[in-house]
């Protein structure tokens, strides 16, 4: 539907046209219990009263609407018939006075794909939970509204909804009464908020599990400030939920942000729900916080994965500040919100928690994603071209998130901390509870820095692509380094070279102490502003030559780091002697690129994992290292070698799982890499063996979580048929349990198991959206591909359908994860390139996921064409 797809040009000229004063919203909730009887969606009502002026009396325009029905339509009091103004997506609007009031009163439609009002029904005791999720514009299929970030108002909502329901919105509860229909219903009253967007307002009802506590500061004028805290989940996770935790980490990031932001928390309450089928990692809704519902542990995980969730806890309240306070005119400079909460999340990570060790993660993790994205040919800069829904949808990616969160950690290096700082404080100052762009932050950045932030923002904001850096060295007859430099590179389809604050270190080789190993220690370092195509670093003149070269030491600035051949030898032989974990990180993260970018061969970044991996003290690293370590084998590894590869990938993982510490962090990592990489018949027993009590391994604690694990890599070798699936269902009959077993019954190596699971993805919308990834996950095992090879054709004959049909998100999760990316072949290639060059006018969003995926697979043949040279 046309009307679905707002675009930039429209929002521009409605904001010229509106000025929203306020919004009153009712909803009546009622009917998310009990038989639903009707034919079509399950429904709501939904009855909106919106409060505006208009800049031109006389003119016309449009509010947004997805709903099944609209029962009636009153402007400034004359009725309206829905059937002639209401088209499904719109209300049109004429003859607008100077001040107006529109009163909607719709039946809007419980959702299932994680958009608008989400509904989940919990099999383990048949309890209906409910929340939103809007972000880009998915509000307006809760209630008629201006959905368009610049068009603030605040907001009053009240719920209606069934006896004993928590009900949560942004502000807080003002008044809770009956609601007069004697069924024990309530109506809960909220609090009228300050003026917010339409995209961050909010609704979480049902009987969620809700743990409260405060959080209590000084002000610098002497005043008290009293934020009320509350975290909540279903009933089911209840024994699981370690709410001390999440609030331990909730007031330390309140007092950093407070420290540093000088600007107090504006939204009063601040609640924290931990939703189901949640399509996100969270949503920055203020007041009213909301959690995909896996960071609620259910089984024994690593220290990485508490890190991970302070840090989207950190993220998240950063955006009370940077995106929900101050807020983008339009996605355009979606950036101003995501790449500083990204930053913020790993800055005061550091800088207030326990997790001190958050930039090693942040080198690792956040970067890797936003170096694939910014190679890809859909890379953008970070201020985008965003002209419609569809795009601003498919930008939240890698360089919207993590390149602009490591521009900003240059930036901070350029400008120094305590300019940036303040140049936040004014911000917040100066555009409280109002929408900015880009030449906003520069003003005051520049008022604080006395630095050209215009020059700096045409080489990072304005512009797209990554640079490379490669040291380049001589030395005297003595060894002595006579000059250093920093060659900068760029691709030349972006050929931008950009000014870069860099340390670069130099590591030597010392010698073992009786017994030990040697370490790898850094001995001199400079910093340098790297600047055009070659950089003399002149600190490091007449330095003792070095085993390694480290350009980017301390990953200050965002670049591909590159190696000399000297660096490279020392690496092969020594990366594990490497004393300094941020800089053994990187070291990996280059490797890694290098790989990526055919210029390692795939065996040798193997044979690098296999040989240091195991002497890896970070653990969050760790665990990227072997999930680089899969991609390496299965897409990057020549098809002749991948069998023996596999097999020496295992029986290292294998080895390493033996020797880790038992009950440590690293034991449950080792453990859960053997289950993906396990392929022979001696080491499948194992699995099994663990999976039924008959093996041990000192220290492992076979959870419930472990359990799915190992048992998903038995159903994909078609060692766990449906019984044993069954079975363990019953063991674990929760909502975590049949996504499990979902993912289990799509990954056996059948081919009407794949004919089931392509059908219930693609040619029926019953599955909700978890249940969609749960089976896609399943259906794509990169050990089948010849079972996978009959739906590379077919997948091309359905996406444009698909992308019509379904909903966005429904959408994307298909077209990105049903891809033959498996195949891995040039047949498949020639396949995409037939369908991009044979469809020119699909959605440009649709375009965009093709284009993104048919270039992953053209690196990845790539790979293995240098993997196969390096065995001749």
């Amino acid at each position: 539907m046309p009307g679905e797809n707002l675009t930039r040009d429209e929002a521009r000229e409605r904001a010229k046209l509106l000025a929203v004063e306020a919004y009153e919203v009712a909803l009546d909730l009622r009917s998310a219990v009990g038989e639903h009887t009707g034919s079509g969606p399950r429904t709501y009502r939904s009855t909106t009263a919106i409060r505006f002026r208009c800049a031109e009396p006389g003119a016309a325009t449009f509010a947004d609407l997805l709903a099944p029905s609209v029962t009636s339509v009153r402007l400034n009091g004359r009725e309206l018939d829905p059937a002639a103004v209401f088209d499904g997506s719109r209300i049109a609007l004429d003859g607008l006075a100077t001040e107006n009031e529109l009163v909607v009163d719709a039946q809007c439609a419980f959702s299932r794909t994680g958009e608008g009002l989400h509904r989940f029904v919990d099999p383990e005791d048949g309890e209906v939970y409910l929340y939103t999720q809007y972000e880009p514009a998915d509000c307006r299929r809760v209630f008629a509204n201006f959905e368009q970030p610049d068009l603030k108002a605040p907001f009053t909502f009240s719920v209606t909804a069934p006896e004993g329901w928590t009900v949560l919105s942004n502000g807080d509860v003002d008044r809770v009464e009956p609601s007069g229909a004697g069924d024990g219903a309530t109506t809960s009253h909220f609090v009228t908020t300050r003026p917010i967007s339409t995209y961050i307002t909010a609704v979480v009802a049902g009987p969620y599990h809700y743990v409260s506590d405060h959080y209590r500061r000084t002000l610098p004028d002497g005043s008290e400030l009293e934020i009320p805290l509350g975290a909540l989940c279903r009933k089911g996770l209840a024994k699981h939920f370690d709410a001390d935790d999440i609030f331990t980490v909730t007031k330390q990031g309140l007092d950093f942000f407070h420290d540093h932001f000088d600007y107090p928390y504006p939204f009063g309450k601040y609640d924290q729900a931990f939703v189901p089928e949640y399509n996100l990692g969270a949503m920055e809704n203020p007041g009213c916080v909301t959690f995909r519902e896996e960071f609620i542990f259910r089984g024994k995980v690593t220290k990485a994965s508490y890190e991970g969730r302070a840090n989207v806890i950190l993220h998240e309240m950063a955006h009370m500040w940077f995106g929900d306070l101050v807020t983008m005119e339009w996605w355009d400079d979606l950036w101003l919100k995501e790449s500083f909460a990204d930053f913020m999340g790993a800055f005061s990570l550091v800088g207030a928690t326990r997790f001190t060790d958050g930039w090693i993660t942040f080198a690792n993790r956040r970067k890797a994603w936003a170096y694939r994205a910014d190679q890809l040919p859909s890379t953008h800069p970070i201020t985008a071209d965003i002209r419609d829904l569809e795009d601003a949808k498919l930008n939240f990616d890698g360089i919207t998130y993590a390149k602009g969160a490591s521009v900003l950690k240059q930036l901070v290096a350029y400008v120094g901390q305590d300019a940036f700082l303040e140049g936040a404080r004014r911000y917040f100052k100066r555009h409280a509870y109002g929408n900015t762009r880009l030449s906003d932050l520069l003003s005051v950045l520049g008022e604080t820095s006395g630095r050209d932030m215009a020059t700096w923002s045409r080489a990072w904001l304005e512009t797209a692509g990554v640079n490379a850096l490669t040291p380049h060295a001589t030395y005297d007859a003595e060894g002595h380094i006579t000059e250093l430099a920093v060659v900068q590179e760029a691709a030349e389809s972006h050929p931008t070279l950009r000014p870069h604050r860099v340390a670069v270190g130099l590591y030597r080789k010392e010698a073992p102490v009786d017994e030990r190993a040697g370490a790898l220690v850094r001995y001199a370092r400079a910093e340098v502003d790297v600047d055009g195509p070659r950089t003399v670093v002149p600190e490091l003149t007449g330095a003792a030559r070095p085993d390694l070269i480290l350009v980017n030491d301390d990953d200050l600035t965002y670049c591909k780091i590159r190696f000399d051949e000297g660096s490279l030898d020392t690496l092969r032989e020594h990366l594990g002697e490497l004393t300094d974990p941020l800089a053994r990180a990187l070291s990996w993260s280059a490797l890694w690129n290098l790989t990526r970018d055919a210029l390692l061969p795939a065996r040798d970044y193997l044979e690098l994992v296999r040989r240091f991996a195991g002497a890896e003290s970070d653990i969050g690293v760790l665990q990227m290292v072997q999930a680089w370590a899969l991609s390496a084998l299965h897409h990057y590894s020549a098809p002749d070698a991948r069998e023996e590869a596999a097999a020496r990938l295992a029986e290292g993982a294998l080895s390493e799982l033996r020797l880790a510490e038992p009950g440590s962090g690293h034991q449950l990592a080792w453990a859960r890499f053997f289950a993906q990489v396990a392929v022979a018949d001696s080491e499948l027993r194992l699995l099994r063996g663990l999976l039924d009590g008959t093996a041990r391994i000192d220290g492992l604690d076979v959870d419930q979580e472990l359990r799915w694990t190992l048992l998903a890599a038995l159903a994909s070798s078609g060692e766990a048929d449906e019984a044993l699936i069954a079975a363990e269902l019953a063991r674990d009959d929760t909502a975590s349990g049949k996504r499990h077993q979902v993912r289990c019954l799509a990954a056996r190596p059948s081919a009407a198991v794949k004919a089931e699971a392509w059908d219930a993805v693609v040619e029926s919308d019953r599955l909700s959206n978890a249940l969609v990834e749960a089976t896609i996950s399943g259906f794509d095992q990169p050990g089948q591909r010849d079972l996978l090879a009959p739906y590379a054709s077919r997948y091309f004959e359905v996406i444009e359908r698909v992308w019509q049909e379904r909903s966005i998100e429904i959408g994307m999760s298909i077209v990105r994860g049903l891809f033959p990316a498996a195949q891995g072949d040039a047949p498949t290639l020639e396949a995409a390139d037939a369908w991009l060059d044979g469809h020119p006018d699909a959605a440009p969003a649709l375009r965009r996921l093709v284009l993104e995926a048919r270039d992953d697979l053209a690196r990845a043949l790539r790979g293995q064409e240098c993997d196969a040279r390096a065995t001749t």
